[in-house]
């Protein structure tokens, strides 16, 4: 069965944001496996709590996130 795990910071994404990544990774999944995967695609955006994750040892938080030059 596939399946994608989103962690993303609490509180940035809408009802409708989180159905599009639902929706847009699944379709992936079919076009990579086929129409068959469709029904088995499993999908979890989980929202991770302000501070409760980290890179290289140093705690990330929204405000620190926001702050990052885009690329």
């Amino acid at each position: 069965m596939p399946f994608a795990n989103f962690k993303v910071p609490a509180g940035t994404l809408d009802e409708k944001q989180k159905e599009e990544i639902v929706t847009r990774a699944t379709d992936l999944y079919v076009e990579i496996y086929g129409e068959r995967a469709r029904a088995n695609t499993m999908v979890l955006v989980e929202e991770v709590t302000d501070g409760g994750w980290g890179i290289g040892g140093n705690v990330l938080t929204l405000a620190v996130l926001q702050e990052t030059p885009e690329g």
